[in-house]
């Protein structure tokens, strides 16, 4: 996965490749799908949820730059694969994910991949802001926007929020934002189809 995926598509920092190796992906998802767990795609978790692919995961991160003891938070973290390969790389992770059902499986697997990471249960939309502000956030998956609490626990001016930007089209843009006084500035970094977060999509307006 690493050599036929991950670094042909620009990964360089040794730290992930590193994790990607070690960590057993299959740990994150049900056992009927473990067969699937090195795919180079997003596999189905029910719900509209899913397991990333492991490049878009890999370049998540690498976009996040993640230093030696930075305080992150990756919000929708599924079964918690992104979160370990997170905490790996020196953050201290905490993983927020509100379905019941990827929250067991985070559990299991963190436990055993990843036993550092900081499993939090609660609406994503909300954030966690009781360790805020954060160096790091990765809002795994793709949105129409950055809901506003989320910007909120985001470290001004040296903290960096990344996450997939998606409009009506198939696919989205990773986008790395900061906090500025003039509000969240996002810069496109790539194209990817990763699918949307249906939680975190905006409620449907009255239209007369």
């Amino acid at each position: 996965m690493v050599d036929s995926q991950v670094r042909p598509n620009k990964v360089t920092d040794p730290r992930i490749l590193a994790s990607m190796r070690r960590i057993l992906r299959e740990c994150f998802l049900p056992p009927a799908l473990a067969a699937r767990a090195y795919s180079d795609e997003d596999v189905p978790l029910g719900n509209g949820r899913v397991l990333t692919e492991p490049m878009v995961v890999a370049r998540l991160i690498q976009l996040a730059a993640p230093l030696a003891g930075d305080r992150a938070l990756v919000v929708g973290a599924g079964s918690g694969y992104g979160a370990a390969v997170l905490a790996d790389c020196g953050a201290r992770v905490f993983a927020l994910e509100e379905d019941a059902v990827l929250l067991g499986l985070a559990r299991a697997a963190l436990a055993s991949q990843a036993p550092a990471v900081t499993l939090l249960s609660g609406k994503l939309a909300a954030g966690w802001a009781e360790y805020a502000p954060y160096d790091v956030i990765i809002i795994e998956g793709a949105v129409r926007d950055v809901p506003p609490a989320i910007i909120a626990q985001l470290r001004p001016q040296t903290g960096r929020l990344v996450t997939v930007l998606r409009g009506e089209s198939d696919f989205g843009q990773a986008v790395l934002a900061e906090l500025t006084p003039a509000g969240l500035r996002a810069q496109p970094m790539f194209d990817c189809a990763t699918p949307l977060i249906p939680v975190l999509l905006p409620a449907p307006g009255f239209v007369f």
